[in-house]
């Protein structure tokens, strides 16, 4: 029987993992990591110990594994940053069933079942939403053709308390009119180098997006309390769809949003940035990751 690749869509909790792809950073002397890493093993490559800290790709990859019985590679579409969240992450694996050996998992006993077996391997944090076969040759990363991002701003005196993981908190009223205007200037293809970090690593900063908007989301004034923030709480929301990002790029796309909304920056200024294609020339600040979820990928 041949190799069986299936693809997972999964959402995460960020708040309590160093990112999506597995680190192993070295133990220095034997001892352990920073203080704020939070370890989940040990192991040794090619003589030096390193610790295993916790990121979704390892507990998905460990629950994978113990489902199947198999050493599979999970490979994940994104590489979200320590702290940042995910409802619809992309993530594949290729199965080689051997009835023989009890290893693997043939199509025919269902991606539902599939789903079943590994959420119950994984911690609260993190849940397999659906599976699904795919062609051979599907790429996670080489295949998408679009994603989208929001980032999710609470702004004013009301300051959440149960839902602080997943907002940033301003004290600054924000004028959601200006920030959508704001954002359609970075509709297109355009070099993004003025909102990206200054040592990005990419060979080329130009990108494609396909839509960037600014809405006032439901806080407690309406009943509806979308992200547990409490009543009262103003929520309003940076939502962004494109080709690929650069790192920290939609973050600071947020954060140039914002200054626009509280008057620190004109609609006219985040024009000038694009222009300029110079990141120094930008005062928009990269916003923490809690606010920051990666919502769907398309292929």
């Amino acid at each position: 029987m041949g190799g069986i690749r299936y693809k997972l869509t999964v959402a995460y909790d960020g708040t309590d993992f160093f990112g999506w792809q597995k680190q192993e950073p070295p133990v220095e002397g034997g001892g352990d990591v920073a203080s704020d890493d939070k370890e989940i093993g040990r192991v040794v490559r090619d003589g030096v110990e390193r610790a295993q800290l916790r990121t979704v790709q390892e507990v998905l990859e460990r629950a994978v594994r113990e489902v199947l019985r198999e050493e599979v590679i999970v490979t994940g579409a994104s590489r979200t940053d320590s702290g940042v969240h995910a409802w619809g992450q992309v993530a594949s694996f290729v199965s080689e069933p051997d009835p023989s050996k009890g290893v693997g998992w043939p199509s025919d006993r269902g991606c539902d079942s599939l789903v079943k077996a590994v959420n119950a391997r994984l911690p609260r944090d993190v849940l397999v939403r659906s599976a699904e076969v795919v062609e051979e040759g599907f790429s996670p990363i080489g295949g998408a053709r679009s994603k989208e991002y929001t980032y999710t701003i609470a702004c004013g005196e009301a300051r959440p308390v149960f839902g602080r993981r997943y907002v940033w908190h301003t004290w600054y009223e924000l004028d959601v009119a200006k920030m959508n205007e704001a954002a359609r200037v970075l509709i297109g293809e355009h070099d993004f180098a003025g909102f990206a970090q200054i040592n990005h690593g990419r060979k080329t900063t130009v990108r494609e997006i396909f839509d960037c908007s600014v809405e006032e989301v439901g806080g407690g004034d309406d009943g509806e309390d979308v992200l547990g923030v409490g009543d009262g709480v103003r929520l309003v929301r940076v939502r962004v769809s494109g080709s690929g990002f650069l790192y920290n790029m939609v973050r600071i796309i947020a954060g140039t949003l914002m200054e626009v909304g509280r008057g620190k920056m004109s609609v006219e200024d985040v024009r000038e940035v694009v222009e300029s294609a110079d990141r120094l020339s930008n005062r928009g600040p990269t916003l923490p990751p809690m606010g920051l979820r990666l919502e769907w990928i398309r292929y």
